[in-house]
């Protein structure tokens, strides 16, 4: 036992020793990356962006008649845009990537309000999503905040580049109308709960674990304490019950969707997911920005919140495990690539 304790002492030490470097390393990584930003609500016209960007080549690739030419041009479009303008309806576009606690809420909800009090009925809001899924409530106010933008009636789009799966898709179904990208990840409408458990390593090792409640579901399934029979079915009925509320945010949106046959906790790729009416059209959001921007007035908002050093801390660590959240989607796409 004496034994046992000293080479768990060691490796305990270790362990802290590794953690506090991280830790060190992730303080001074994410005092640098955050130094000097402002909190507030960013706006950037994405008509002016892509009309530098297509100017900036012409330029290099251009002779110096053709550059007076596209001067004119651009001198003559600009007289006739800015009489357009203000009859031009707009697009809002916003920006989410998720994590396992959906810790960009905060921003979406700024984002969401300040839209719509300017918003009107020939506008538009376009989310960029990436969302992986993770913790229930999180997600699900999420896309409380997506559900917002239909409420008042505005047209919202969701745009699924590279994934939105379980606690993502609850987010992208909200949506009047969801593209995806060939590839893209949608799905997984499904509920997880997984725990270690080391109660007969502590048994083996004469450590007891107390544990005393009141209510009797106030704990069931636990990491150190005997699990039973009733406790993994407690657990199972709850679990059961969250994908019933799940299925259910999906067919108000959905209503056409076959339940039965989508709900099953799986993902599938862009096209598979457009014949299953996960999806509405397979595209990306630089196709659809593309085609908007001839006709529509595009900006980018975002709100950035500055977070005091814990909560920086805290973000970093949520973010190695989103990482860790992505290889596994990426080892179970690569699981299945013919070799």
């Amino acid at each position: 036992m004496i034994e046992f304790f000293a080479e768990y002492g060691l490796f305990l030490l270790k362990v802290v020793t590794v953690v506090v470097g991280i830790v060190v390393v992730i303080v001074v990584a994410a005092s640098a990356g955050r130094k000097g930003t402002q909190e507030g609500l960013e706006v950037e016209n994405l008509n002016k962006k892509h009309e530098s960007l297509v100017e900036t080549l012409l330029s290099a690739v251009s002779s110096k008649d053709q550059k007076k030419k596209a001067a004119k041009e651009k001198k003559k479009k600009h007289k006739a845009e800015a009489k357009e303008k203000s009859k031009r309806p707009r697009s809002f576009v916003i920006d989410f990537k998720g994590d396992l606690k959906a810790s960009a809420v905060p921003s979406l909800r700024e984002e969401v309000s300040a839209i719509l009090d300017v918003a009107t009925a020939d506008d538009e809001v376009i989310v960029r999503l990436e969302n992986h899924g993770g913790v229930v409530h999180e997600h699900g106010l999420a896309a409380s905040q997506l559900a917002r933008i239909r409420d008042h009636d505005v047209p919202l789009i969701v745009c699924v580049d590279k994934v939105a799966a379980s606690g993502g898709y609850l987010m992208a179904c909200v949506a009047t109308k969801i593209y995806a990208a060939p590839f893209a990840i949608l799905g997984s409408i499904g509920v997880l709960a997984q725990i270690p458990n080391f109660n007969r390593m502590l048994d083996s090792h004469g450590v007891d674990f107390e544990q005393v409640t009141a209510g009797k579901y106030k704990r069931t399934v636990t990491m150190f304490g005997e699990n039973t029979d009733a406790d993994r079915a407690k657990l199972k009925e709850e679990l059961e019950d969250v994908h019933s509320l799940f299925k259910d945010a999906v067919a108000k949106y959905r209503p056409d969707m076959d339940l039965e046959k989508i709900a099953t906790g799986e993902h599938w790729y862009g096209t598979r997911a457009l014949d299953l009416g996960l999806a509405d059209e397979i595209r990306t959001s630089d196709e659809l920005l593309s085609d908007l921007v001839g006709e529509r007035d595009l900006y980018s908002v975002r709100y950035k919140i500055k977070h005091p050093l814990q909560k920086r801390l805290l973000g970093s660590i949520d973010g190695v495990l989103e990482k860790a959240d992505a290889a596994g989607w990426r080892r179970k796409f690569e699981s299945q690539l013919p070799r």
